[in-house]
């Protein structure tokens, strides 16, 4: 049995390492998992090749893409994929038509069925780390993964949230999104950041290195999820972490929908959380000792 993870760029993701120590852990000798560079041009195609036909199951490699032949169970999606992936799925679990994008697509009875699991990803983050249901909080960025930090703050009590952006012009589809889930979500640019950190959340959604400049700024705030995994911890963090803060990284947010993702793809419970965390804790040093 098959699956992967596709996004361009892919070639850093740690989600290759995550799935196959489960995979380990579970006895899975037959299962195998993959990264595959793909843009949103190339997904329709690559869809259709790997979803099995309704009669039976993908058998035969396409003559164009040697490499996706065999009997596949489900796929990871990463950027830019997360939202051009809905209208080629068959269904959309509830959780991903409200944040308008699926990370992860089961194939099932001949179909793809497309969910999300960084929702899950996040509230298990927060719960491991001990961080209490927010009162208020800030979101940082206005992506996808913006969008999963609204559900996720909604899921947890939270129905009003400010959300900081470089251009608001910008951010259209993740205040649908607030709408959607019935979050009242006020939009403001990084110039408003001291008015709006003074929050029980902060959520930075921002890319490696975005939110350095905003650090000295953040240090304050009792608690804050910096998406980022690598490098660790980032300025903000180490900032957070110096002034008593509470700080949840990238990896636990990674760790816990990657977990998720393999119950889906898999149909088993159980899965092995410490052996998964080992695995890509392990990558993560690999790669910062490469760097040194």
């Amino acid at each position: 049995m098959r699956a992967a993870v596709l996004g361009s760029p892919i070639a850093h993701s740690l989600s290759p390492y995550l799935h196959r120590a489960a995979y380990r852990a579970m006895g899975l000798a037959g299962w195998s998992y993959e990264a595959f560079e793909c843009d949103e041009a190339r997904l329709p195609a690559l869809l259709r090749e790997l979803t099995p036909a309704r009669q039976g199951p993908v058998t035969r490699a396409p003559a164009d893409e040697p490499g996706t032949g065999g009997v596949w169970a489900g796929l990871s999606l990463t950027m830019p994929l997360k939202r051009a992936v809905l209208p080629l799925l068959d269904t959309v679990s509830g959780v991903a038509v409200e944040v308008g994008g699926a990370n992860t697509v089961v194939f099932r009875d001949g179909g793809r069925h497309g969910d999300n699991t960084d929702v899950h990803g996040i509230e298990r983050a927060l719960a491991e780390a001990g961080v209490p249901a927010p009162r208020s909080a800030t979101v940082l960025g206005g992506g996808a993964t913006a969008a999963s930090a609204l559900a996720a703050l909604r899921n947890l009590g939270l129905h009003a949230a400010t959300l900081l952006v470089r251009d608001p012009a910008r951010a259209g589809g993740t205040v649908e999104v607030a709408e959607r889930l019935g979050v009242a979500l006020a939009v403001e640019t990084f110039d408003k950041l001291d008015a709006s950190i003074r929050v029980d959340l902060v959520v930075s959604t921002l890319p490696g290195g975005a939110a350095d400049v905003l650090a000295d700024r953040l240090a304050g705030v009792p608690a804050l999820f910096d998406v980022v995994y690598s490098p660790w911890p980032t300025r903000a963090a180490a900032a957070v972490a110096a002034a008593g803060g509470t700080v949840v990284g990238g990896f636990a947010m990674l760790l816990h929908q990657a977990v998720r993702q393999v119950e889906l793809m898999t149909g088993r419970t159980g899965v092995p959380v410490e052996a998964m965390r080992a695995a890509g804790e392990a990558e993560i040093r690999r790669r910062a000792a490469a760097l040194a």
